[in-house]
């Protein structure tokens, strides 16, 4: 009975992980609640999670990151890029790929594709290169980066933690560097050759096909003796200044915009239109944004303040809800001039729309603002920043000493969670970031998640649930071997860590590939470092938060991912079968 228990809690976990209707820790937490309810843990066993070392490094590796990030050393980095690789696409592409591939082989992927969506936009816009050509390699790379060493990602750390509770071995700093490296030489030769052909150039089959989302949608008012009043709304000056009419607004009340309706004063019409172009508007006499008009009736003078674009990150708090219920002028000082959501259009007035991960804004407001929004991780400005001299002197420093960290660690001569916790203080000590922004910047919510899901691999183990599932699947695939059995949970996992998080789809599937194993005589260490890799080809779909970083900016499709990405899996996945046994063999 208590199997049939645990595996019905795995079924729920799994559908609401990939739901996201409640948040992940909020599921997690809500599990272990039940496990020791029903008795199958006890409470010490249900937790002990926590106090693992694993969360410890983890929360380390964030605060790192996120110090590197605020003193603009990783932004350096970006800006050697966007002035090194000369002007060829795939030779650009090619080293872009490998440049942020390396960096996230020692950093979390996240972090490191939010620093390079600026340089890396910027770099486009100056070689006149669609930004989606690139964008899309660069969320990929970081993913292929994370499979070189045990910090690249969380998964890697939380799979050996895991492995240790169930009587394996931990994994080694660079015990898998090899077959990382070949996945990520061979992801950046399979972008370079055959995905640059696949990745769209978004801006130019916009122009041909007429999409009306290739741009930013804003609200523009009518003023008082603006000579668009009594034009026609499909023959108007918004046509001269390359906009294209969405919708009119008229005293509250929507109206389709069709040949024989004229604007009038008063009217609020939504606009699809380049960026300088918008900021154009403002000057126009007879016109304005209406965000500026709401702000100048309220007594804001915005004549001094700073225009940018943001991306909204996954872990941001404006997410999930609009601009009036978040009061976003009021907590953040900055205000909404326009906004772009890929290829989706407006279902709700500007103010009234939810936000949602991806989602980029065009804002306006004090540089400062900008900054402090940034650092608390609920967007990236996608432009270069201005850094003092003294913060990358000391962000240099801490590179060198996050280098020293992983040396040592990785020969033995100080634990890993004692070296990386050590140049965490530095960081905060140094200045090189603030104590509660280091706290902002770590994500509790994938550590409760890791956490929880080693006491319920624990769950799965003393309630025989993984013996029940191991003994399904390899009973379905052992006639074909133990080859087939491995590849069986691979193919598992790839599929699991679409919907989920890469570390929650591990974590769901490794107590059942070890139980898998064990029942076959192969070894388990080369089932976990399988599942372990393929849980990294998150690259079917844009739900990873990397490819969320992207997806606005980049202007993407969600079909775009499955063509590019769903040929890299299987690429990827070819790789992890043929070499894992040959690290690892299997029996």
């Amino acid at each position: 009975m208590e199997a049939w228990i645990v595996i019905g809690l795995l079924i729920v976990a799994v559908i609401a992980f990939a739901t996201e209707k409640i948040s992940v820790d909020l599921v997690t937490l809500s599990m272990l609640c039940v496990l020791v309810m029903c008795g199958i843990l006890k409470a010490d066993r249900a937790f002990a999670g926590f106090g693992d070392r694993v969360i410890i490094l983890l929360a380390a590796i964030f605060v790192i990151g996120a110090a590197l990030r605020e003193t603009g050393v990783l932004d350096m980095m970006g800006g050697v890029l966007a002035q090194t690789f000369g002007t060829q696409p795939k030779r650009l592409m090619g080293f872009m790929m490998a440049v942020v591939g390396g960096v996230s082989a020692f950093m979390n992927n996240t972090t490191v594709t939010a620093v390079f969506v600026g340089p890396v936009m910027g770099l486009s816009r100056k070689l006149r290169i669609p930004p989606s050509r690139l964008l899309m390699p660069l969320a990929f790379a970081s993913l292929m980066g994370g499979t070189c060493t045990l910090i690249g990602t969380s998964t890697n750390v939380a799979v050996s933690g895991a492995i240790t509770k169930l009587g394996l071995e931990p994994l080694r700093m660079f015990e898998f560097t090899g077959i990382g490296l070949v996945l990520m030489l061979t992801g950046i030769v399979y972008m370079v050759f055959i995905g640059t052909r696949l990745v769209p150039e978004r801006d130019k089959a916009a122009a041909v096909a007429g999409d009306a989302m290739r741009d930013y949608l804003a609200e523009v008012m009518v003023l008082p003796g603006s000579p668009l009043i009594g034009q026609a709304a499909f023959d108007s000056d918004f046509s001269a200044m390359d906009f294209q009419v969405m919708k009119i607004r008229r005293a509250d009340q929507p109206l389709d915009a069709g040949p024989n309706l004229r604007f009038e004063e008063g009217d609020v019409v939504l606009v699809a239109g380049k960026v300088e172009n918008l900021i154009r508007v403002k000057k126009i006499e007879g016109l304005d944004i209406l965000e500026d008009v709401t702000l100048r009736s309220s007594g804001v003078d915005m004549r001094d303040a700073q225009i940018a674009e943001v991306v909204l990150t996954p872990r941001s708090g404006f997410v999930g809800r609009s601009l009036r219920d978040n009061n976003f002028r009021q907590r953040t000082g900055l205000s909404v001039l326009a906004l772009m959501r890929g290829d989706r259009t407006l279902m709700h007035h500007m103010a009234d729309e939810k936000l949602r991960a991806g989602d980029v804004l065009l804002l306006q407001g004090p540089s400062d603002r900008f900054r402090a929004f940034e650092e608390g991780n609920d967007m990236i400005v996608i432009t270069q920043h201005q850094f003092s001299a003294e913060a990358r002197r000391r962000g240099v420093m801490l590179l060198a000493a996050f280098v020293l960290a992983v040396i040592v660690s990785s020969i033995g001569w100080v634990p890993d969670t004692i070296a990386f916790v050590m140049v965490a203080i530095m960081a905060v000590l140094s200045r090189c970031i603030k104590l509660e922004n280091a706290y902002a910047n770590i994500d509790w919510r994938l550590l409760i998640l890791i956490g929880g899901m080693m006491a319920f691999g624990e769950a799965m183990q003393v309630s025989g649930a993984s013996s029940m599932i191991a003994n399904f699947i390899t009973g379905w695939l052992q006639p074909w071997g133990v080859f087939a059995v491995f590849a069986g949970f691979c193919v598992l996992t790839i599929l699991l860590t679409q919907p989920m998080s890469n570390a929650a789809a591990a974590l769901v599937v490794l107590p059942v590939a070890l139980q898998a194993a064990a029942s076959m005589g192969a070894s388990q260490r080369a089932f976990a470092i399988g599942v372990m890799l393929s849980a990294s080809a998150s690259m079917l779909t844009p739900f990873e938060p990397s490819c969320i970083l992207v997806y606005g900016p980049g202007k993407y499709r969600f079909a775009d991912f499955i063509k590019v990405g769903g040929g890299l899996t299987f690429v990827m996945l070819i790789v992890i079968l043929a070499m894992v046994p040959v690290f690892w063999p299997l029996k």
